[in-house]
């Protein structure tokens, strides 16, 4: 789950870490009257929007007047911002943040995440701040300092010196990243977060440390425990598909390619993705039905797959144990029967009441192609495809 720059500094606020003032608005009236309350004569009109790269897309502006922040606050609210994260549809802007500006002498890069080599919290550093840490790690990797967390004892203060100095700090600003990071390691591991990121950390004339953008991600599995972090969800940034999904206690996950897929278990849908693929076709999602799906709920996955105008076939790949292949027989011919299939569906069922679910799908009147395994599914679904596009 994301949430926005606001929400993350408010949370990040209220667990001892300093952020500079300022207030979300929704309006341009709002925005003029939120610049007054701010103390300083510079200011800074933030787009909030769940991607990054706000700031080359135009959704970061530095002015210098209270009437600027109005101007510029009336053109970015309801723009369709483009990032390198939002894709060429972009993201309509529905509320920005309008912030006090500082004296920036250097851009730091501070994050907190989950290195799946080690399985251990890692501390992620860089003096390249203010740019994607992606382009850091591919051009300049000798600038990115990393620091594994031992689990049994935490972040330590002498690993926060070792950042510091690989920062090239000096003085109190070594104590200060050294408490900064503790509070960020707190942070992450109280509220689940996936990543806490804070880019740019900046230093400013007068030596200060500031971080004067952050970003925190967080486990979706954890939110029946952390009510705080729910009640920040904002589903207008969320796809409607992946909402829908959600709602629907459907694990979904819109990607670009035309063949949709629907099967019970994460790991066997990744490995579904990976053999359409090894045939040359081109998941178009991952849509993971559970174990204990109702024919209702299959029915719904169904229909979120066929949403997708980009989808031109469909397999269905279910190992029943838990999950019913006649369950998943029933749902499938529910929906194919009310919306009129239109492109090729491919199924593959095998386990609990295969029988059954077979002679559902063949008893309903509707073309679907059957298949005996998983190699077998994907040749056939890529190949009808490929066979309908020409």
């Amino acid at each position: 789950m994301n949430i926005h720059e606001y929400q993350a500094k408010e949370l990040l606020k209220t667990r001892g870490i300093p952020v500079l003032k300022g207030e979300v608005v929704v309006t341009a009236e709002e925005a003029v009257a939120a610049a007054k309350r701010l103390p300083g004569s510079v200011y800074v009109v933030k787009a909030q929007i769940h991607a990054g790269g706000r700031g080359k897309g135009g959704g970061v502006k530095v002015v210098k007047s209270i009437a600027e922040v109005g101007e510029v606050t009336r053109k970015m609210l309801g723009m369709q911002l483009i990032t390198h994260q939002t894709g060429k549809q972009g993201q309509q802007v529905r509320r920005v943040y309008i912030e006090d500006g500082c004296d920036i002498d250097r851009e730091l890069y501070l994050g907190i995440l989950i290195d799946r080599a080690t399985s251990r919290v890692t501390v992620m550093a860089s003096t390249e701040g203010g740019i994607d840490i992606e382009e850091v790690a591919k051009n300049s990797p000798e600038k990115i300092i990393r620091v594994t967390v031992d689990p049994a004892v935490g972040f330590q203060p002498f690993q926060g010196r070792q950042i510091a100095f690989g920062l090239g700090l000096e003085g109190k600003q070594i104590g200060k990243v050294g408490e900064l990071i503790g509070n960020m390691y707190t942070a992450f591991l109280d509220l689940d977060a996936s990543i806490v990121e804070i880019n740019p950390l900046v230093v400013t004339k007068d030596g200060d440390i500031i971080p004067l953008d952050a970003k925190m991600n967080f486990d979706d599995n954890a939110m029946f425990r952390q009510k705080e972090v729910e009640s920040l969800r904002d589903t207008e940034e969320e796809d409607p598909a992946e909402r829908r999904a959600n709602d629907n206690e459907l694990s979904y996950v819109k990607l670009s390619g035309n063949i949709g897929c629907m099967v019970n278990g994460a790991g066997l849908a990744m490995a579904t993705m990976d053999i359409i693929k090894l045939h040359g076709g081109d998941p178009a999602n991952f849509l993971d039905v559970g174990g204990g799906a109702t024919k209702e709920r299959v029915a719904e996955a169904l229909r979120i797959i066929l949403s997708d105008p980009n989808v031109k076939g469909i397999l269905v790949n279910i190992f029943g144990g838990i999950m019913r292949c006649d369950v998943i027989a029933e749902g499938v011919v529910t929906v194919a029967h009310k919306l009129g299939l239109t492109v090729p569906l491919i199924v593959r069922l095998e386990g609990t009441n295969v029988d059954k679910g077979k002679k559902i799908l063949r008893e309903s009147g509707l073309n679907i192609i059957s298949a005996d395994n998983l190699g077998d599914a994907a040749q056939k679904v890529v190949k009808a495809v490929k066979a309908n596009a020409k």
